[in-house]
């Protein structure tokens, strides 16, 4: 027999919890709305996972968007598929029956929510980075967002994302579950697990601050800098063209990071007192479900080289399916 060990699980085993499952309640208070929910969140995955997919399928089997932006948009594509696949098939299953997830199931989800969250911040950072240098240092395009640095920046993000996931759910599994095995979430979240603990949280609380904190500020202070420098480039373009070629270029990372951003911070700025633990049910849906959702549709419908490739490869299927039928 083969016995896989990994960091979390070296982590789970010490963890000296009475408690070895928990119930996720999701939206079970709702009763009269499940079945809709449960329609809706359905819908919800499937566009999500179709629309990522695809914009992943696209980007990779056309040549002419194997460029450093759209290797980026994939990735991001990437990350928002695994953060559906993580988070979505656990709430649709609280909305048809009790969803019981094991203890070890739900650090895993935590580290994995953690790691994907945290890799997204990074992404769209370099994502800043390399429109500042399109707009600001057209002629140095090529040479300073080479492969090898674009391999580099997404490496480092997804580095850096591992460490914060490890950061979090380290800390939580050194924690104590005693009593209350139900969590008011339809996801394993680090408030609601907090608020389940029977050890003390302070250290907890103040070492999750620290590391959401300083993601934020690096990542926003990036992405400001990185878009001072673009703005303060085209006020000196007088021509129409010019602005809106900028803004075509930045428009869809621009949205990006408003919805991503403005969720997740109005969510976790939140208090975790009681009552807000349930507010924070709701809101986080939006950045749980409803963003994953909408980056694809975004990066699809205001990008021109995206609409076209896809006219490319309708044209070329048509062309081939003729050519069969003859």
């Amino acid at each position: 027999l083969l016995l896989y060990v990994t960091p979390l699980s070296i982590m789970v085993v010490g963890n000296d919890s009475s408690v070895t499952e928990f119930i996720l309640v999701g939206f079970a208070d709702l009763t009269q709305l499940q079945l809709p929910l449960f329609l809706l969140f359905l819908m919800n995955y499937m566009v999500t996972v179709v629309g990522n997919l695809s914009l992943i399928n696209l980007i990779y089997l056309n040549a002419h968007l194997h460029t450093p932006m759209y290797f980026f948009i994939f990735n991001l594509s990437f990350i928002d598929l695994c953060h559906s696949l993580v988070i979505t098939p656990k709430l649709l299953m609280s909305l048809v029956s009790e969803n019981t997830i094991s203890f070890e199931g739900c650090m895993a989800q935590l580290f994995f929510f953690c790691f994907f969250v945290h890799s997204e911040c990074y992404v769209l950072t370099a994502m800043a980075y390399d429109r500042y240098v399109a707009i600001c240092k057209p002629l140095w395009y090529t040479v300073t967002m080479s492969p090898q640095v674009c391999s580099l920046l997404m490496f480092g993000s997804y580095a850096m994302g591992f460490a914060g996931a490890m950061v979090h759910t380290g800390d939580m599994v050194r924690l104590s579950f005693c009593d209350s095995s139900i969590i008011n979430h339809y996801m394993c979240d680090i408030f609601p697990l907090l608020q389940l603990s029977c050890s003390r949280t302070d250290a907890s609380e103040l070492m999750n601050s620290i590391v959401v904190s300083t993601v934020v500020m690096i990542s926003s202070f990036i992405i400001f800098v990185s878009y001072a420098l673009i703005l303060s480039n085209i006020l000196h373009v007088s021509s129409a063209q010019g602005w809106s070629k900028a803004f075509r270029t930045c428009g869809s990372h621009i949205i990006t990071i408003a919805l991503f951003y403005g969720s997740g911070l109005f969510t976790h700025l939140k208090t975790s007192s009681d009552g807000s633990i349930g507010q924070k049910k709701f809101l986080s849906v939006f950045y749980t479900n409803i963003v994953p959702m909408l980056n694809p549709l975004i990066y699809s419908l205001r990008n021109k080289d995206v609409r076209l490739a896809k006219t490319l490869r309708r044209k070329l299927f048509g062309y081939k399916f003729f050519c069969c039928k003859a």
